[in-house]
């Protein structure tokens, strides 16, 4: 019986990539300051109807060209999203999550 439990469970739970520190980093400053309204894992749901899972941004464009708009700022239209301007590690990090979601 336990080893058909173990031989279910290996089957059925896929491995779970390890994160290089960069994309680590990147994954803390999403959970830190966007999952609060954003989906930020690979099947979780957005808190708030309105925002897009992050694992759904590569589909619209290239997550690269999130690069300059994280280091200028980002400003959206609606008064609930606080305003982001990172540091150049913290761009490289959160777009090294980002890329992640595409796996």
């Amino acid at each position: 019986m336990a080893a058909q439990v173990g031989a279910i469970l290996l089957g059925v739970v896929a491995p779970v990539q390890a994160l290089d520190p960069s994309e680590q980093r990147g994954l803390t400053f999403v959970r830190e300051h966007c999952a609060r309204c954003h989906a930020v894992g690979k099947a979780d749901a957005s808190p708030l109807a309105e925002a897009p899972p992050f694992r759904m941004l590569h589909r619209n464009y290239p997550v690269e060209d999130l690069a300059e708009s994280l280091a200028e700022g980002i400003t959206t239209g609606h008064p609930t999203m606080p305003e982001f301007q990172l540091d150049p590690g913290q761009v490289n990090d959160v777009i090294a999550y980002l890329k992640t979601l595409e796996r």
